[in-house]
């Protein structure tokens, strides 16, 4: 999986950077309250024989006759936690063989988090990975060392899994993500993939597990992870179908173009919703068709971040 990671175009030279003040513990490319020399002037402390001079404060040397140095905030570097929706609608659809190029949504957001690793990495930032479905299934240590990363990579490499009927993983989001926000240090980027079909928490519910990191200080991207053909314009071809439930197994008989208009009207207005309520307490909110590919979606959602600092 790495391999593959390797070779994508464009992703190894970008720095993922983030909107707000994180805490880290070594130095690195984001801003930090705490205290050493970068970017914002923080305060004076008196100038020590020997170090440089670059950061002497010339104007207060003439009023004062003494050497001060300006003190700054140091960049630090960023905590990071990749939380993945492991229930079994992830692994829709299943009636092809996933791969990096033709990927289910699992797949997708497996090989998204992968490259995401791999940026932090390369900045010495820390990350971790969280599994959720109804239930917090993993939340690995948050670190940057090299045994943590192939430890992630093993993990992710895991979810590259075919359906299997007899294991079924269902979702109830919301919750859950209350119980991370709980246990994330404060200050972290949270990064979600999930395809929201939560068989328990609705829209109302969602948002507010996702306030509840905005409240811990916490910086929150929401990737939208979905089949737009088969989910949402339900593409499939005039005749009766048989659509069954994978994380319930229940099943629906009917045919797709008898309710395709008002199907797909419901579907688009609860996304819009959940994305202007996201947008509104300053949560990215980005839809991830699996059919558009990584270069058209994750690539140039890290460019736009990229410019906007």
């Amino acid at each position: 999986m790495s391999d593959k990671i390797e070779d994508i175009i464009g992703y190894p030279s970008l720095e993922f950077v983030t909107n707000q003040d994180v805490e880290g513990f070594i130095t690195g490319l984001h801003k930090s309250p705490f205290h050493g020399f970068s970017v914002e002037f923080a305060e004076h402390r008196l100038y020590n024989v020997g170090e440089s001079t670059k950061n002497i404060d010339w104007k207060l040397y003439a009023k004062t006759d003494k050497f001060f140095v300006k003190k700054y905030e140091e960049e630090t570097n960023l905590r990071c936690l990749l939380v993945v929706d492991n229930s079994s609608s992830m692994l829709f659809p299943i009636d092809k063989e996933s791969s990096f190029s033709n990927p289910n949504k699992i797949t997708f957001a497996s090989y998204a988090c992968g490259v995401l690793v791999q940026m932090l990495s390369r900045q010495r930032d820390a990350f971790g990975l969280s599994l959720i479905s109804d239930k917090i299934d993993l939340i690995t240590d948050i670190k940057s060392n090299f045994g943590h990363k192939k430890y992630i990579f093993t993990l992710l490499e895991q979810l590259l899994k075919p359906y299997n009927k007899d294991n079924k993983l269902q979702t109830d989001i919301a919750p859950i993500l209350h119980q991370l926000a709980e246990q994330v240090h404060r200050r972290s980027l949270i990064i979600i993939f999930t395809d929201l079909l939560s068989l328990k928490s609705d829209e109302k519910e969602l948002i507010s597990s996702l306030q509840h990191f905005k409240h811990s200080k916490h910086e929150v991207i929401f990737f939208y992870v979905n089949d737009q053909q088969k989910e949402i314009d339900l593409d499939y071809n005039n005749r009766p179908y048989r659509f069954i439930d994978i994380e319930t197994s229940e099943v629906i008989k009917l045919n797709p173009q008898e309710i395709r208009k008002a199907y797909k009207e419901a579907i688009e207005s609860k996304i819009r919703s959940i994305k202007t309520s996201c947008e509104n307490i300053r949560i990215d909110f980005v839809e991830a068709d699996i059919n558009k590919g990584f270069n058209q979606i994750l690539l140039p959602y890290i460019i736009k971040r990229t410019k906007m600092h």
